[in-house]
């Protein structure tokens, strides 16, 4: 009955007013467009026009067909361009994984327009510890993280500088940590008061940069790790831009070093498997986030 070519000539029809200047359009003659109509009708067991002199006039019923037949077209026509795309290396599926504790605001706005340019792409991201991203990507669960730079490089990976994240020591502003009554603190005052870690709960921590405290709280979220530390049950390393507005509202506090200044600024890396480089999607999304 509906097929695309019928779709397209019953909407040009509808847009334009006439066999004959649908027909200009879709580059036939009027008899055929005419035609098309015809059958299509007969197949319906109802008119779609009403015609006169020089126009046609569509009826109620055809009028009701209108929003779903540009729904389907539109669908129709993603559907062409991304066969052409699948063709010239457009990827079948993105998968993307982030550290917990990295903030996912920029990683968002650079997905957002590449889902725009390819909006049939099945894109996945998972949020999980830096050591369970990692190990995601080495297994091939994921095609792209960001994670913290390392302190050592794979030969088996690639990767690229996107910018920093920088963490700062909070407490909740709350719960009357002993933090907030020591006059001066010093860093080192924080190895007392257990710390709340974001990192994985399967693997050993492998990176130690961010661990300070001589006992510590595992948790693989962010989210829960900002209402652990709220909660007063340790003092927890959030990025700046979470803490930030925290800090605003009252909830948490950005601790005052004497001996050094808050901030633990750590490089972020967009990184892949060398055997498995970006595709199409994957090459736009590196070079919008390098550009970020």
């Amino acid at each position: 009955m509906f097929s695309s070519d019928s779709i397209e000539t019953f909407l040009a029809v509808i847009d334009h007013g006439s066999f004959s200047a649908a027909a200009r359009v879709l580059r036939r003659v009027p008899s055929a467009v005419s035609m098309a109509i015809a059958n299509l009708e007969a197949e319906l067991g109802y008119p779609l026009f009403v015609r006169a002199a020089r126009q046609v006039r569509p009826t109620p019923k055809a009028l009701a067909l209108v929003p779903h037949a540009r729904v389907i077209a539109e669908q129709l026509e993603q559907l062409a361009a991304h066969a052409t795309e699948l063709s010239d290396g457009l990827e079948t599926r993105l998968a993307i994984g982030i550290a917990a504790d990295i903030d996912n605001a920029r990683l968002m706005h650079a997905i957002s327009a590449v889902s725009a340019r390819h909006p049939l792409l099945a894109i996945e991201i998972t949020t999980a510890p830096q050591d369970d991203v990692v190990e995601r990507l080495q297994s091939g669960r994921v095609d792209l993280c960001i994670a913290y730079g390392g302190l050592e490089t794979s030969l088996r990976e690639d990767f690229h500088f996107i910018g920093t994240e920088t963490l700062v020591a909070v407490v909740s502003a709350q719960h009357g940590s002993e933090l907030l009554a020591v006059e001066s603190l010093k860093l080192d005052d924080l190895f007392h008061h257990r710390q709340i870690l974001i990192a994985s709960t399967e693997h050993p921590i492998r990176d130690f940069r961010q661990l300070i405290a001589g006992s510590y709280w595992r948790t693989d979220s962010l989210a829960t790790a900002v209402n652990m530390v709220k909660a007063g049950l340790g003092w927890g390393n959030l990025p700046l831009s979470v803490a930030t507005p925290l800090a605003r509202d009252g909830s948490v506090r950005i601790l005052p070093f004497s001996n050094v200044a808050n901030g633990l600024k750590l490089p972020l890396h967009l990184r892949w498997m060398r055997h498995n480089p970006p595709g199409k999607a994957g090459q736009e999304l590196v070079a919008l986030l390098k550009d970020a």
